[in-house]
């Protein structure tokens, strides 16, 4: 076989590694990469390339080191059910780690039917996730659409630092997950993958909602 195959597979590997989002699987890819360019520069019909395959060693030895200490990390996350779910459903993209990071800073919070969660015009403190339960939208006096499981509220206030542009009540008892919007840009102020993720996963909900209130207005 053509020690370049091995050459080409490395960088090709190591090209896909730069498309893979799960950190984990990052470091797999990428210590493939690197034992297929090692097998490449043991095989050069010129002789072995010896700086290529101390470098690619040292890397293989890094993503090692990278790879245990994400596991471990991974062994001491625990979740409750209701966190499982809402980890499963919404924030997928993000790292069981991240994840925590993400509640941690969150709280629980139970409320009654007819609650006011925004009013029209005033700040939002707060950024809100329906974990169970249902609430409507009301802007300038009319219903504009309605929430339920897996929703956000307070995600455009939170985005563009605007006053809230409807008013929200739940309309049955709903559970939702709460976090203070300071303590949640101080998190992922520290943690810009974080800052991304999040950005992707409120971008989403918002383009969902948009299309819902023109199917609305249709």
């Amino acid at each position: 076989m053509n020690s370049e195959w091995f050459a080409h597979l490395g960088y090709i590997l190591v090209a896909l590694s730069f498309m893979v989002r799960d950190m984990l699987m990052l470091r797999i890819v990428s210590i493939a990469g690197s034992v297929a360019l090692l097998l490449w520069s043991v095989f050069d019909p010129s002789g072995p390339l010896w700086a290529v395959i101390e470098w690619n060693v040292a890397f293989i030895a890094v993503h090692v080191v990278q790879i245990i200490i994400l596991i471990r990390e991974k062994m001491s996350v625990s979740f409750t059910e209701e966190e499982k779910e809402m980890y499963a459903t919404v924030f997928r993209n993000f790292s069981p780690v991240e994840f925590m990071k993400l509640i941690r800073v969150g709280e629980w919070e139970s409320v009654e039917d007819d609650a006011t969660l925004t009013v029209e015009g005033q700040t939002v403190s707060s950024i809100m996730l329906v974990y169970n339960g249902s609430a409507t939208v009301r802007a300038k006096g009319k219903e504009i659409a309605a929430l339920k499981d897996g929703d956000f509220i307070g995600e455009m206030s939170f985005t563009t630092d605007a006053q809230a542009s409807a008013t929200v009540i739940t309309t049955e008892p709903t559970r939702l997950f709460v976090w203070p919007k300071d303590d949640l840009k101080r998190l992922l102020n520290r943690n810009p993958v974080m800052r991304v993720t999040i950005q992707g996963v409120l971008g989403t909900d918002m383009a969902k909602k948009l299309k819902e209130k023109q199917s609305h207005r249709v």
